[in-house]
């Protein structure tokens, strides 16, 4: 879930190589929680800053909703950015995008 179509495709083809596969897409947060309440995926790669809304607040709203996925917060900030925003935030991680790798991504659920 981010909003930038390119970044999403690259990661879509990125995550598949490495053996994940990508059931939705979403350019906002509310079009997220659409996605992510239609399709209740193991795993969403969600982007901290979307244009309608944070994934803090979409994190919070799969929450509330009962859902069991997995959120993996990412961003082209570092974590130290979001401070503690992140700690308890009830996200399974958090990558920056320049990290984002099948291997992060599979040792950071592995880890949590």
């Amino acid at each position: 879930m981010d909003d930038h179509a390119g970044f999403r495709a690259m990661v879509g083809t990125l995550l598949a190589a490495g053996g994940f596969q990508m059931l939705g897409e979403a350019a906002t947060g509310a079009e997220a929680l659409v996605v992510i309440s239609a399709l209740v995926p193991d795993v969403v790669l969600l982007d901290v800053q979307l244009p309608d809304t944070d994934g803090f607040a979409v994190l919070r709203s799969v929450r509330a909703a009962g859902l069991a996925t997995r959120v993996v917060l990412c961003s082209v900030r570092a974590a130290a950015d979001y401070g503690a925003r992140l700690d308890g935030c009830g996200a399974a991680g958090f990558l920056t995008k320049s990290a984002l790798t099948p291997q992060a991504l599979r040792g950071l659920l592995l880890a949590g």
